[in-house]
């Protein structure tokens, strides 16, 4: 288990690959973000999109796979406090294979909560063609050693 203490400002971890499919798609679409375009290639008449897109909510949830198994599990990770950017500057399609690179930004111990750190992270996410399809900023709680 590592804790706040091990992790570095500038650290720069890179995961993945997550190969999105139609059935997934559809499937969150349908549960959580019925939009014509999420549904089906003909929804997407009279939108940017070429063809059916997942929804941006699906991508973030692919992103914190990502970020868990890659990145939090090996750490002592209390939650999250938020995002305070999110960002979609590209369509994700199925069949696209998607990976991760997480930079920590900043990390500062809490002030209010003895032993506990707070990490800023900054997740993009790239397609195959290394094009960004997500970015976001994010605030995460770390346990820190106890025997410090």
């Amino acid at each position: 288990m590592q804790y706040f203490e091990s992790i570095v400002v500038g650290q720069t971890v890179r995961a993945g690959a997550y190969e999105v499919t139609l059935e997934d798609s559809i499937d969150f679409a349908t549960k959580y973000d019925p939009q014509p375009f999420h549904l089906s290639d003909e929804g997407t008449a009279g939108t940017p999109f070429e063809r059916l897109s997942i929804s941006g909510w699906q991508t973030c949830g692919i992103a914190m796979r990502l970020y868990v198994e890659h990145v939090l599990s090996g750490f002592d990770s209390k939650g999250g406090l938020g995002v305070d950017r999110l960002r979609w500057p590209h369509p994700v399609y199925p069949g696209d294979v998607l990976t991760l690179e997480c930079v920590v930004a900043d990390k500062r111990e809490s002030r209010s909560r003895p032993g506990l750190g707070l990490i800023e992270v900054e997740m993009r996410l790239f397609n195959q063609d290394n094009h960004m399809v997500m970015e976001l900023k994010s605030t995460g709680m770390v346990g820190c050693d106890p025997n410090r």
